[in-house]
């Protein structure tokens, strides 16, 4: 991952890197001891970056451990703890590398946080490594919904299951199954309506979409991962949490990433809710969707 799309992650991370890394570098610069005040305005440069209070301040804290554990008072040496910290809190211990097929990826996130590009670039990844692939249209009552999922399944040359607009999302789903299993597809992505504002009738959507997968597709690895716009910051925190009393969640994918300074809020993702970002977006062209990576993350963000 530390080629081309290293180079891009870094170029997607400038704003952020602006507000963050060069405000960390100036303070460090004047500063002639480690002590309290330095802390103190280190916080404050975290927060501003859209960290988020509580994850700014559990930053501090490790860094002030690693700091006394490695007996550092040279303020020089803070950015690498600094790094470092961020690094060991992006790194998910629980993720394993999956190699299980055919799974079935549930797509959820409000309209506009680029749910439907995200599938369509998904899609089109999985399909250059080879794998067949299966969308099924199941966001039917948005209007342009299933045309828009239909130029990425044209765009990706991977196949469509879709009925018409204000049908059953779950008989979508049941009907995207049954194609799946008969030509043998190994993902089946499922786009889902992105309603939260009426999160009852969301619930009962996904419940029964859920209760059809389980009970078709049991052979089947099932992924609910969760879209959100980078762009938001704080805002995609207080987003997801809403989404997880909802559905239970397996991932996070993190779109928009090169068009915000608040590339931060990946930090606080992970912190607060304890989902994994599984997915990064920094660009508009297909291969700019990139798995997570937090050593590289790290890395780009200093």
């Amino acid at each position: 991952m530390f080629g081309g799309f290293f180079e891009k992650l870094k170029s997607g991370l400038t704003k952020t890197r602006d507000t963050l890394t060069d405000k960390v570098n100036e303070i460090l610069n004047l500063a002639v001891t480690i002590d309290d005040d330095l802390y103190e305005e280190l916080e404050e440069i975290l927060i501003t970056s859209d960290i988020g209070v509580e994850t700014s301040v559990d930053i501090i804290d490790r860094l002030k451990v690693k700091i006394r554990e490695e007996k550092i008072n040279d303020p020089n040496m803070i950015k690498p703890c600094l790094k470092q910290v961020i690094k060991d809190m992006l790194t998910d211990k629980k993720q394993q590398v999956d190699d299980n097929f055919p799974k079935v990826l549930l797509i959820i996130g409000v309209n506009g946080v680029g749910k439907t590009t995200s599938i369509g670039k998904l899609a089109a990844k999985y399909k250059n490594d080879g794998k067949k692939v299966i969308l099924a249209a199941a966001d039917t009552f948005r209007a342009a919904a299933i045309d828009q999922l239909e130029v990425w399944s044209n765009r990706a040359g991977v196949d469509i299951v879709k009925h018409q607009e204000g049908s059953d999302p779950a008989a979508v789903v049941y009907d995207a199954i049954q194609a799946s299993k008969a030509r043998k597809a190994d993902i089946l992505f499922c786009d889902t309506a992105g309603r939260l504002h009426n999160k009852k009738n969301l619930m009962d959507e996904l419940s029964k979409i859920n209760r059809i997968i389980d009970r078709e597709f049991k052979e089947a690895k099932k992924e609910t991962l969760l879209v959100l716009d980078g762009t938001t910051g704080q805002n995609a925190v207080i987003q997801a949490k809403q989404f997880m009393e909802v559905s239970p969640l397996d991932g996070i994918i993190l779109t928009k990433l090169d068009g915000t300074a608040k590339g931060g809020v990946v930090i606080s993702i992970k912190r607060e809710l304890d989902v994994p970002v599984k997915y990064i977006g920094v660009g508009e062209s297909i291969e700019d969707l990139q798995e997570f990576d937090a050593e590289a993350f790290a890395e780009a963000l200093f």
